[in-house]
């Protein structure tokens, strides 16, 4: 349908994948080969991410609107979203029930009022502009090399991150200004919520989220930093899949 919506495969229902600031659909690709036990996944990429020609306005609402435009296309869905990806899919079963089974949320707060983008420029700052070859960028991110190789794309003299940076501020600005409490108490469907033991996100916030969801539960991913999935990838499966079965 889009060269931004990836089709990973698989039959039945659809499972659709959200990804996090700065990455895109593709970054998904390890989880969805065992999730298409459990349905037909799709990985979409958002707005000023991956293959999507849609630029601003970079707003939670305009993000929520192009989901749901996707998710009303391929039948009720089950979400899985990472960060920023998480958000939406969070959002996108308050707004839209009918259109969600379930939800997993993975290291992703809903009130970060008062943080501001300015400190983390001085770290994106750091980062190259264009990277040697693929190997400079499992090299750059260390830990996170493998997953960061997928963001990127071919430029003159090498490769560089396939999502602006000063749209990536922009985007993430709004998170200082506003909270999203909404969706948590206005989700009906079942939620699984993911907090990486070393999380990026407000302590504690994410099982006071669980707490205050309808259905809801709330997991603790030992040893994982923000990207959970890619961490502690068994880990992460048992959990998932044990979530989807009691779907």
């Amino acid at each position: 349908m889009r060269d931004w919506l990836v089709d990973f495969g698989g039959s039945g229902r659809p499972i659709v994948l959200t990804h996090a600031l700065m990455g895109r659909a593709r970054t998904w690709w390890r989880t969805a080969r065992w999730l298409r036990s459990y349905g037909h996944v799709y990985g979409i990429d958002a707005r000023g991410h991956g293959r999507n020609p849609r630029r601003g306005p970079f707003t939670t609402k305009a993000f929520i609107a192009d989901l749901a435009e996707v998710v009303a296309e391929l039948g009720q869905a089950t979400l899985i979203g990472h960060s920023m990806g998480g958000l939406h899919a969070l959002g996108l079963a308050a707004n839209r029930p009918e259109l969600v089974r379930g939800v997993v949320v993975e290291d992703m707060a809903v009130d970060q009022r008062g943080r501001t983008v300015e400190e983390w420029r001085p770290l994106f700052q750091t980062w190259p502009e264009v990277f040697e070859s693929i190997a400079h960028v499992r090299e750059f991110f260390a830990g996170a090399g493998e997953y960061f190789s997928e963001c990127v794309e071919e430029c003159a003299g090498g490769y560089r991150m396939i999502a602006g940076l000063e749209d990536a501020m922009q985007i993430a600005a709004e998170w200082g200004r506003e909270q999203y409490w909404s969706f948590v108490t206005g989700t009906r469907a079942p939620v699984l919520y993911l907090e990486a033991e070393h999380t990026l996100m407000p302590a504690g916030q994410m099982a006071e989220m669980a707490a205050k969801g309808p259905d809801a539960e709330h997991v603790l991913v030992p040893g994982a930093a923000h990207l959970a999935h890619e961490d502690a990838p068994e880990f992460y499966r048992g959990a998932v899949e044990a979530f989807l079965s009691r779907l």
